[in-house]
């Protein structure tokens, strides 16, 4: 069974797990942020409770934790699933840890597939188009 790891802003990690149980159905083992997760089991998705480092900086070190978890997993999956959502004023958003994350599994080989496509002038557009897989919103184009 091949290894899916989501990966995403923290805002879109409902989605996440949707996408997740979709992935889960189609036969795909699904690893999304330990966060998503805790999310998942509490049912409360307000990302600012989930940063206390923003309130307190001396909660920092929370934060490269999760991020070196994440990268881990990242390493381990056979490809990486990036969720790219609208945000307020950034369509198909992909944060700086997102695109750390990324980094590190096309460095390492690793098919990426992007769930949305990005316009022309997105900071991202010609590692988005040249090199990852654009999936145009369908799960259903995932070839492992």
């Amino acid at each position: 069974m091949k290894t899916i790891v989501v990966c995403s802003s923290g805002s879109f990690y409902e989605h996440c797990n949707q996408i997740a149980d979709e992935l889960r159905e189609m036969g795909y083992k699904v690893i999304v942020p330990a966060t998503a997760e805790a999310m998942r089991k509490s049912g409360d998705y307000d990302i600012d409770k989930a940063k206390p480092w923003m309130s307190d900086p001396e909660q920092f070190h929370g934060k490269h934790k999760v991020a070196m978890v994440h990268f881990d997993e990242v390493a381990k999956g056979d490809a990486v699933l990036i969720v790219n959502d609208d945000k307020p004023g950034k369509p198909n958003y992909i944060g700086p840890n997102t695109s750390m994350e990324w980094g590190l599994a096309y460095y390492l080989g690793k098919p990426v597939f992007i769930l949305n496509g990005v316009a022309k002038d997105s900071n991202f557009y010609e590692e988005v188009y040249g090199m990852s897989t654009v999936l145009d919103g369908d799960l259903n184009k995932i070839n492992l």
